[in-house]
């Protein structure tokens, strides 16, 4: 019988736009403040994608990050923004990448599609389908906000952030750990886009194409199920809450974070966030909120690292893994 096979961390990397967009910007704008959207969100600014600057090129540019520790056998992108609706945007991301003719392909599971887009490649790795599968989550998520809606333009930004994983032993620091998934498609009303797909393609009223989200049942939605979601894998891997040396949560809102850190009886300061500086990347925001914590020493080998996100669909997930030493 061959030995199990799990995914490995083998490399990281995020890209932002150029465009830095400031609560003051908005505000001047709209009817907010500064004060406002930082007491409630925790956001002090976000990126916003300019010309040229697509999910394609944004995906391509964390790549190439991440693709330092190696090449990939297999691309999985996550991501609700593509840059055309047909065909897949990762195939165009592995060309770019010069991968050859690599099996490629979108996750769309929105905000929680990075935990989707992990679970795959992991398939991919134990079925013995792809030795080094990058995962990358991009999206230029302000094309889908109305410029005039005072309650979804403070939280949105654009990035692109990505993991390689590679084949190895289960028992090797950087190894993924259980990973645990859900959806909820009858509440799907409280977070989309109506207008776009093949039920209405083509919006009888502008407003269709843009997201709608009934924020206060969001929010509630979200710490219940992060912190059912991170209970679970906690759990099948044998951890105590008291093991977990950081807490990687989807960034949407800085009290989202705080509030399920306190449901799993985590402490603050294993919160990681970096909301405040790219607000809500959706797909993006736990591989780019990984990158910013191993850049600024925050995440460090050894670190026993909780990853937990809740996004449309409705969606959520969690996982799980010891931050490897990769030199």
């Amino acid at each position: 019988m061959s030995p199990a096979r799990a995914a490995v961390l083998a490399g990281w990397g995020g890209a932002l736009p150029e465009q830095v967009v400031t609560n003051h910007e908005i505000a001047a704008r709209l009817d907010t403040t500064d004060e406002w959207i930082r007491t409630r969100t925790g956001i002090r600014e976000r990126r916003k994608a300019g010309p040229g600057e697509s999910t394609v090129e944004l995906a391509v540019r964390a790549a190439r990050d991440a693709l330092r520790g190696g090449r990939a056998d297999a691309v999985v992108l996550a991501t609700s923004t593509p840059d055309q609706v047909c065909p897949a945007s990762a195939p165009q991301v592995a060309a770019r990448l010069g991968l050859g003719t690599v099996p490629a392909f979108d996750v769309n599971a929105v905000c929680s599609g990075f935990l989707y887009a992990l679970a795959t490649a992991a398939g991919f790795i134990s079925s013995g389908i792809a030795q080094r599968v990058l995962v990358i989550g991009a999206d230029v998520f302000t094309s889908l906000i109305d410029p005039e809606d005072r309650t979804t333009v403070p939280i949105f930004g654009d990035g692109a952030g990505a993991l390689l994983l590679r084949a190895g032993d289960p028992s090797e620091s950087g190894a993924l750990g259980p990973i645990d998934l859900h959806s909820e498609g009858e509440q799907a009303e409280l977070l989309w886009v109506k207008a776009g797909g093949s039920r209405c393609p083509v919006p009888a009223e502008p407003r269709e194409r843009y997201l709608v989200m009934q924020g206060t049942s969001v929010f509630r939605q979200a710490c219940a199920r992060m912190a059912e979601s991170s209970r679970a894998v906690l759990e099948q891997a044998g951890w105590m809450v008291g093991d977990v040396d950081r807490f990687v949560g989807h960034q949407a809102n800085i009290r989202i974070l705080q509030a399920t850190a306190k449901q799993l009886g985590l402490p603050a300061d294993a919160v990681v966030a970096n909301i405040d500086r790219v607000g809500n990347t959706s797909a993006a925001s736990i591989p780019l909120a990984l990158a910013d914590a191993v850049a600024e020493g925050t995440v460090v080998p050894g670190h026993k690292v909780l990853l937990s996100a809740f996004g449309a669909g409705l969606t959520w997930g969690a996982t799980l893994l010891t931050w490897p030493s990769l030199d």
